[in-house]
């Protein structure tokens, strides 16, 4: 569970044209009632929406160098962070955890809301949206007008087979069923990338992982090493181990 007394930071993944703004709109006003200051802060690379004028405490941000630049919204406890649709979310999570820390603030909970006719009409999209759910404790199914429900079932079934933690709920006409459920802040993601405390791998002499309690039984030589998430892992010559589509290329001009 988050620590209350630190400000909290959703983070909200997703295409261009995903509707998020629409669900930030049910999302925000669910927590009207219980005090505190509610903000959005909106990368400026997206278009202008008519759900902009709804959003409570609405600033923005930009990338500089490859580094969040963001102001934290004056008053606010709890910020909706939305994310630069139109590029890597890998890139864009790997910035923000330095610039969540230097807020003196926490992830609550990181939201993916799916443009289902999108992803349906675009297999290729298939390994975006992998990373996305990676990082996700909550996917948010939206833009199912005219999807079939075949696919809506596959596309969860491909990610439960893999016994992810994380939360698969519908959205209909911007609203979900139960805002206080994807709201909770408790962790169901599968990346440990925000987690406070860090992860550490052990490698016997072989190279083989062992797991943490064999390392303090075992008389040959240990290496322990800091667990660094699949998404952020490099080649020597600097890309990505595993890399994700350009999003750029299945979206309209």
């Amino acid at each position: 569970m988050a620590d209350s007394e630190k400000p909290l930071v959703y983070l909200i993944l997703g295409a261009a044209g995903s509707g998020r703004r629409e669900v930030l709109v049910d999302l925000t006003e669910s927590l009207a009632d219980e005090g505190g200051g509610v903000a959005v802060l909106l990368s400026d690379a997206e278009t202008a929406s008519e759900a902009d004028a709804k959003l409570p405490g609405l600033t923005h941000w930009n990338w500089s160098d490859g580094m969040v630049v963001a102001q934290w919204p004056a008053g606010a406890t709890q910020v909706f962070f939305v994310t630069d649709g139109r590029s890597s979310p890998v890139d864009q999570l790997e910035a923000l955890k330095p610039w969540i820390e230097a807020q003196g603030a926490e992830i609550a909970r990181v939201l993916c809301v799916v443009n289902c006719q999108l992803a349906e009409q675009n297999p290729g999209l298939r390994a975006w949206y992998d990373a996305c759910v990676h990082f996700s404790d909550v996917v948010l199914l939206n833009r199912r007008e005219g999807v079939a429900n075949k696919w809506l079932s596959d596309f969860q079934a491909h990610y439960k087979a893999q016994f992810l933690p994380c939360l698969f709920e519908f959205v209909k006409e911007g609203r979900v069923k139960n805002p206080q459920l994807v709201l909770v802040p408790e962790a169901r993601r599968m990346s440990h990338w925000f987690d406070e405390e860090q992860d550490w791998v052990f490698t016997d002499a072989e190279g083989d992982e062992i797991e943490e309690d064999e390392e303090s039984d075992s008389d040959e030589e240990v290496t322990v090493t800091a667990e660094v998430d699949p998404y952020f892992e490099r080649h020597v010559s600097g890309r990505r181990v595993t890399e994700v589509p350009d999003i750029r290329k299945f979206l309209p001009a």
